[in-house]
């Protein structure tokens, strides 16, 4: 009503004003269309003329050959010799099997089975005169290395057939342990079972005894074997044989050097994860503390900071340090041989289809090789001497070096009294041979690579740092030697005048484990080290705290002196009396006799004999069983003892 009324009143003053309004309308519209057009006809994005470069041609990266049959045909080989290696030795008897093969008139190549289809052993018989070596150490529990652990699982798996396939096995490991040589003898056997032909017996290297000479016994015999089966001979010339040629860099930009990264160049100024044998991660030390309270031994214990590094690790593992060499040794090397060691060098494999170019990473200097990659502190293995003989000066030096590296009785005695005994490095053997003075590059292709030292883990996982002990110096006379990795950690310690002390590490599992259940009695697994235990220990801790049932937990710890090497003594009689310790037995072998209880005589002839015993190394199993037989029989002769009870 209103509002039509309103309307109604407004309606005829837009009829009046209709003409103009339009008018305005056609005006304003008119000039939006021509300001559009001018705007599109000058301001237009005009097209870019891009530039027509030069495509550049990238050479796609080279794939690694994985088949081992096809390299050997291609270079003339008919040896191939694999290696299951942890720490290296394994390996450093492939590549001298692998060079002996030229002696005997045929071409060898040493292969790791991990880079290889190790299925293609079914093809190996298309190669005439074709021979596979196997050297294959045993790891843990009877475990294969890591690098055989595919080839390891093929075995198990495979059905192949390995009828022509020639072969024999040379096995590296520990009698004390009770699955000794356990890889090499399942090898043996197993390529025995899928129908392959053994040319010469296993070979059985025990480290606990004279590793060395037991390959370098076995090694004479295979040989003569090798040649009987395929009737060649033997070329009757001893010369050495060069696997690598020195390259020496003049101008080359340092950053392209290698500092003692393991494999990636700059890996420790710029870390990224994963971590591993190959790429450590640099841990900062954040304790570095002396455990044992007196003697000549140094024992540590260190804690490294993990934080953010990805790193994960089980109570029970092992971590793995890369130590570095004396730097006196080093530069009393450079001294020696008169060297410039701070030159730049490549050594450069002369077999250029090998996946091996270098026998550590190049370009680098001299003295970073001798710091971090080679081992100079060991004494040197025969072939070392073998091969070095050559440049000595004064004939009686040659036969005494070329004796000490044959199989004779003579040479096996003098090699044994006067390197290995008195732990003549090679810096004592040059020192000692003045008319000994080899080619400071032939020596670096010689020298084994410097391990990486393993240490039992002493904290739980729950623990935010990784802690570690390291042992002690040995001492011989005439000469003081240091323990590679003992020498350089005890140098490692927290904020060293303002510098934060590193050190690089990775984790290396073990099949060391708790009982899956917290519950679960833990006395059943003796061990001849109370650091993996202590870390054990520590975990169960955390788990009462945390209100988790967990089971008795008992611990026999025994060492020679109770004031002196009684490892963690604080904590663990502090986890006695928490109750995380159900029980703590402690001997200590040079300052008690009869005070042994007859309870801790009993529970060492109870784990020595009962089914707990094959869970011992063998050494920790004698141990057992002569504590238990010393004390008992002293009890006895007292007549503190039931003689009923002992039999």
């Amino acid at each position: 009503m209103d509002g039509e009324q309103l309307d109604a009143s407004t309606q005829p003053e837009l009829m009046e004003g209709e003409e103009g309004l339009l008018s305005n309308l056609d005006i304003f519209l008119f000039s939006l269309i021509a300001g559009v057009i001018i705007y599109w006809l000058m301001f237009r994005k005009k097209p870019v003329t891009i530039p027509d470069f030069p495509k550049l041609e990238t050479q796609a990266p080279t794939a690694r050959e994985t088949s081992f049959i096809e390299k050997m045909k291609k270079t003339g080989k008919n040896i191939v010799v694999f290696y299951g290696s942890q720490t290296g030795t394994a390996e450093e008897f492939a590549n001298r099997l692998s060079k002996d093969a030229q002696r005997y008139g045929m071409k060898g190549m040493a292969a790791d089975p991990e880079e290889y289809d190790m299925s293609e052993l079914t093809r190996l018989k298309e190669i005439s005169n074709s021979l596979a070596i196997f050297c294959m150490a045993t790891y843990g529990e009877g475990d294969p290395t890591d690098n055989a652990q595919d080839f390891y699982d093929w075995l198990q798996e495979s059905d192949a057939d390995l009828n022509g396939l020639h072969y024999t096995v040379f096995a590296l490991g520990n009698k004390t342990y009770e699955h000794y040589n356990a890889m090499g003898k399942y090898v043996d056997k197993r390529l025995s079972e899928l129908g392959g032909s053994r040319i010469f017996d296993l070979g059985m290297g025990d480290d606990d005894g004279n590793l060395e000479e037991d390959f370098v016994s076995w090694r004479e015999q295979f040989w003569p074997a090798v040649c009987e089966h395929f009737g060649v001979e033997a070329t009757g010339e001893e010369f050495s044989i060069r696997q690598y040629e020195l390259k020496v860099h003049e101008d080359l930009n340092m950053n392209k050097v290698y500092t003692g990264e393991l494999g990636r160049l700059k890996s420790f100024e710029n870390q990224k994860p994963p971590f591993d044998a190959k790429n450590p991660f640099l841990a900062p030390v954040t304790v570095n503390r002396k455990l044992n309270k007196g003697g000549d031994r140094h024992l540590m214990h260190l804690e490294l900071d993990i934080t953010g590094s990805k790193i994960r690790y089980e109570s029970g593992d092992h971590v793995a340090v890369y130590p570095t060499n004396d730097a006196a040794i080093v530069s009393r090397l450079g001294d020696v041989l008169g060297v410039d060691l701070d030159t730049v060098i490549s050594l450069n494999n002369l077999d250029e289809e090998s996946n091996k170019k270098h026998p550590f990473p190049c370009p680098t200097t001299y003295h970073t090789a001798l710091t971090h990659y080679l081992d100079v502190t060991n004494p040197p293995r025969t072939n070392v001497l073998y091969e070095l003989a050559q440049y000595a000066t004064d004939p009686k030096d040659q036969e005494n070096m070329r004796k000490m590296a044959s199989s004779s009785p003579e040479g096996k005695a003098q090699y044994q009294s006067w390197v290995l005994d008195s732990c003549r490095n090679i810096l004592a053997i040059l020192e000692d041979m003045p008319s000994l003075r080899p080619p400071i590059d032939h020596l670096c292709e010689l020298l084994p690579r410097l391990q990486a030292r393993y240490y039992s883990i002493a904290s739980s996982s729950k623990h935010p740092h990784l802690c570690c002990g390291s042992g002690g110096t040995r001492q011989k006379t005439g000469r003081v030697n240091k323990g590679v990795a003992t020498n350089w950690l005890k140098g490692r310690v927290p904020n060293d005048n303002g510098h934060k002390a590193t050190v690089p590490m990775y984790i290396r599992k073990s099949q060391f484990r708790l009982p899956f259940k917290a519950a679960t009695d833990n006395h059943d697994r003796p061990w001849h080290r109370n650091r993996p235990l202590h870390g054990f220990i520590q975990e169960r801790a955390w788990l009462r705290e945390k209100g988790k049932e967990v089971g008795e937990t008992v611990l026999y710890f025994g060492c020679r002196h109770r004031s002196e090497d009684f490892l963690y003594q604080e904590q663990l009689e502090a986890y006695e009396e928490t109750g995380v310790l159900t029980q703590l037995s402690v001997a200590f072998s040079r300052d008690q006799e009869l005070k042994a209880s007859h309870q801790m005589a009993e529970s060492c002839r109870y784990y020595a004999s009962s089914r707990y015993a094959r869970n011992m190394a063998r050494d920790v199993q004698t141990t057992f069983y002569e504590i238990a037989t010393d004390y008992i029989k002293k009890l006895m002769t007292k007549g503190r003892y039931s003689q009923d009870v002992w039999s």
